[in-house]
């Protein structure tokens, strides 16, 4: 058994080599791409607030992300976050605008509806051993239709309270600000739903790199029989990602109502792909193991930052936005068999 433990702390200290390589790769990639678009695109990229306002806008995938990368570590996937989202953001609208409800009622309708996705989503998956990827794709079709059923048009909220926290901004530091045309200072800020973001994580990051259930992700998403053999309950540990994912599905959810401030059937399209995408530009393998939720983080900013290179090159069609995540999601599925590859053969020549 000593032998046993030995070997697999050895097989996680190369997992968290491969995910700290990723993660570096990421940032790289990132930190070009934008460089890129300031020398190349003009001077709008260069200003503080351009950032900012790529973190105002994806603040919901960035949490979202979190979650899903969560349950990639674990070796599953959960593709029903888009739907949650948009069945929080309808139904935090109707409570609000048609049924005189707080903004704490709200808050806590969202974090019920996610927690109860993730709590049914997880216990079908860990304990019923039901295929993940068809679980949330009827988690995805049930939150869709129920959005539907909640309300069926789009409108936006004008409850005065959510408003005002709606329209409420967190100014920058002066250092960040700019002058217009006319010479009047522009103070940067982000919006509340960044803050959520950022400390979203903030704690998962430290839940993943120093307690016990961040360690017993990566050894189920590793090899669920070698996390048996170490005592792991491997069904409650996919049980409890899947239940954090569908939590961070709903706190996504209400930011992202935060950040459009309406209720709408066709709110979050195509959310759940882009989370995916983000994990795994950000370093996340879909065969689990590896992965990191900084990383889930460069992956979104690097899908805005090609989105707004794209726009801005004159390529304002959605397809052309397609093709080059596309192409970007491939340079990285290959530089994850890459990776891959190197351990099987470092593994290969030890045991030989």
């Amino acid at each position: 058994m000593a032998f046993l433990k030995k070997s697999m702390g050895a097989a996680k200290k190369s997992k968290m080599t491969d995910t700290n390589l990723l993660l570096t790769i990421t940032i790289v990639v990132f930190v070009a791409m934008y460089l890129a678009a300031v020398l190349f695109l003009g001077e709008g990229f260069l200003k503080p607030q351009a950032f900012f306002n790529m973190l105002n806008q994806n603040a919901a995938l960035i949490i979202v992300s979190c979650g899903m990368t969560l349950v990639m570590i674990t070796g599953g996937i959960d593709i029903s976050v888009g739907g949650v989202v948009a069945l929080v953001s309808m139904s935090c609208a109707v409570h609000l605008d048609h049924n005189g409800g707080s903004i704490l009622e709200a808050v806590l309708l969202a974090l019920g509806i996610g927690l109860a996705f993730g709590l049914i989503q997880g216990f079908l998956v860990a304990y019923l051993e039901i295929q993940p990827f068809i679980v949330t794709l009827a988690g995805m079709f049930f939150a869709r239709g129920m959005t539907t059923i909640v309300n069926a048009t789009q409108f936006n909220v004008a409850h005065e309270g959510f408003v005002k926290l709606k329209d409420t901004r967190i100014i920058m530091p002066e250092i960040f600000g700019t002058l217009n045309k006319h010479g009047k200072f522009i103070p940067a800020y982000i919006e509340i739903g960044v803050v959520v973001a950022i400390l979203v994580v903030v704690i998962l990051f430290c839940v993943l790199r120093w307690s016990k259930t961040g360690r017993k992700f990566y050894a189920v998403g590793d090899n669920n029989q070698s996390a048996l053999m170490l005592g792991i309950n491997v069904k409650r540990t996919k049980f409890t990602a899947h239940v954090i994912c569908g939590l961070l599905a709903g706190i996504g959810g209400f930011v992202y109502f935060l950040h459009v401030g309406s209720g709408s059937p066709s709110h979050a399209s195509g959310m759940e792909m882009n989370a995916i995408a983000a994990s795994i530009i950000g370093g996340t393998m879909l065969s689990g193991g590896v992965g990191n939720i900084v990383g889930a983080l460069f992956g979104v900013l690097s899908l805005s930052t090609i989105k707004d290179i794209v726009s801005s090159m004159g390529f304002d069609e959605a397809w052309w936005t397609g093709i080059t995540v596309a192409a970007m999601l491939c340079i990285f599925l290959i530089i994850q068999s890459i990776v891959t590859a190197r351990k099987s053969s470092s593994v290969a020549k030890s045991d030989g």
